[in-house]
């Protein structure tokens, strides 16, 4: 295969994904700009997506805006999943580095994001009757990620097909296992700052009174 630029190679795994992602994990031909990129991207789509909508499909929008929603579901849920991949892939004899899986899921993501973004912007374009085809350019990049997903996965670590399901099945539940200590974690340290908060309150009163 010829020699091919960040960007060619971006198009190359879009386009063949079975041997696009064998071809980047060969030549080590990854970007972590590229992919720094697109999960930025991902970030604006999910913006784009719950606060550009075209006002005939979503007219309810929230007055107050909170960023930090848009930013667990892009940035926070991006870096649980590689890192819960690449625990899952060491006790599975796995090849994949951090470095890699962080790429390949990034690029794994590009139809997805096209496509939400694509619909998002035919929204202010299209009436409701015409909502077909907003759907269907959305569930054809869903299911291009699905596949590119998988066929990076499957490359990454070079496993089975249905090793790398099992591997991606078993990431999902360290996510779900690590998400809920998490909301026990913030929860007991709340409890925490209320008791000391509490204990403070109730001294310094004695101490007034």
């Amino acid at each position: 295969m010829l020699d091919l630029t960040q960007p060619q190679f971006v198009k190359h795994v879009i386009m063949h994904p079975f041997e696009g992602f064998e071809d980047l994990r060969w030549k080590k031909a990854g970007d972590m700009r590229i992919a720094t990129f697109i999960v930025f991207l991902l970030f604006f789509q999910q913006l784009a997506y719950n606060r550009l909508y075209g006002f005939q499909y979503y007219s309810d929008y929230d007055k107050v805006f909170n960023i930090i929603p848009y930013i667990s579901s892009s940035f926070g849920l991006f870096i649980l999943y590689v890192v819960c991949n690449w625990a899952m892939c060491t006790l599975f004899d796995g090849e994949g580095s951090l470095r890699n899986i962080y790429i390949v899921t990034a690029y794994s993501l590009i139809p997805y994001i096209v496509g939400y973004l694509v619909g998002t912007f035919l929204s202010h374009v299209l009436v409701r009757d015409e909502a077909i085809f907003i759907d269907t350019i959305q569930i054809i990049g869903l299911a291009w990620t699905v596949v590119l997903f998988i066929s990076a996965m499957k490359a990454v670590h070079q496993f089975t097909f249905f090793k790398t399901i099992l591997l991606i099945l078993l990431t999902l539940v360290a996510m779900v296992l690590c998400i809920f200590l998490l909301v026990l974690l913030l929860t007991l340290f709340q409890q925490v700052m209320i008791f000391v908060f509490t204990l403070y309150t109730e001294i310094s009163y004695k101490f007034r009174v």
